[in-house]
């Protein structure tokens, strides 16, 4: 049975959350520049049950048998790609709303919410967190890198009407990139964007993990200030996350990494983190079997070194 369920991992709004992850790796309608998980090749918009979602509610029951109350503050739907082009996620989440009282929470692009069927899919989740990362067509293009028949309008309408259906929370994350979307005149667009979906936050956040352009980079202070700023009062900075990723239990330590890594690239500073638990020797003996294994590979931005899944692909490390 492939692994679908993965953590908990420390996430930047929903403490501890417990992921389920309905997509192989890259499975995705979009090419955002900042991306984590590489180039999505293909870049694809088929919605099919790529895993039966009975073997991934089976994982959710073993995973929350296997960890005590207060360990896991959110189960979260959070593909490696776009979420929703899974067809079968509404029934996940009905699935999983049906086997615990913890919290569900939904994170996708939003791309797919102009169809109804999408929309009624997520309405029992309790929180669900799309992108809105420009506010003109032109700036999507640039950013999101949208299959075409994906326009601007659509995302925009499907998320108006999302909103306007739904019950739960809609927290719209826009990820500020310097130089694209923090200018005046972008984040402007932006707000009037957000003033038409009307969500019940704005979460600010920025590129902390590795984008697969290496050009791409978070804004400066002033960018951040002209954020908080033009976006009003529901718009908040989310800082990086903070907390343990939990290998608590792991029967392999290698699998159980390249579980996290293949969804959250991780600082190698993080991962020693993580592992502190053990002992020096097993920590060197785990990374040189990582390393060896060739389903991990290390990925450089400004300085920082980060353990990221063998199967994406960054342009500039791996060349033909």
């Amino acid at each position: 049975m492939d692994k679908r369920v993965f953590g908990p991992v420390p996430t930047r709004r929903l403490g501890q959350s417990l992921g389920i992850d309905p997509v192989p790796l890259k499975t995705c309608n979009w090419n955002c520049v900042y991306c984590q998980l590489g180039r999505s090749q293909p870049v694809t918009n088929v919605r099919k049950e790529y895993f039966d979602p009975d073997d991934i509610l089976s994982q959710v029951r073993e995973a929350l048998n296997a960890h005590a109350a207060g360990e896991i503050d959110w189960i979260t739907f959070v593909g490696s790609g776009e979420t929703c082009l899974h067809a079968g996620v509404g029934k996940l989440i009905r699935g999983v709303k049906s086997m615990t009282d913890l919290p569900v929470a939904v994170i996708t692009n939003g791309s797919l919410l102009y169809l109804p069927e999408v929309r009624e899919a997520l309405l029992p989740a309790d929180a669900v967190l799309p992108s809105l990362d420009a506010g003109s067509a032109h700036l999507y293009r640039r950013i999101n890198r949208a299959l075409p028949e994906l326009s601007f309008e659509r995302l925009v309408d499907g998320l108006i009407r999302f909103r306007q259906e739904y019950a739960g929370r809609l927290w719209v994350e826009v990820m500020l990139v310097k130089g694209l979307n923090d200018s005046e005149e972008a984040l402007k667009d932006i707000a009037a964007v957000l003033t038409q979906i009307n969500p019940d936050e704005v979460h600010i956040v920025t590129p902390t993990r590795p984008p697969v352009e290496t050009w791409v980079e978070a804004p400066d202070e002033d960018g951040l200030l002209r954020a908080r700023a033009i976006l009003g009062n529901v718009a908040e900075i989310v800082h990086p996350a903070t907390g343990a990723f939990d290998f608590s239990g792991a029967e392999n330590l290698v699998d159980a990494i390249v579980s996290i890594i293949t969804r959250h690239p991780m600082r190698e500073s993080e991962l020693k983190e993580a592992l502190s638990p053990w002992s020096a020797d097993e920590i060197r003996w785990t990374l040189e079997q990582l390393e060896h294994s060739g389903r991990a590979q290390i990925v450089e931005r400004h300085g920082t070194r980060f353990w990221r899944a063998a199967g994406t692909y960054f342009p500039d490390l791996d060349r033909d």
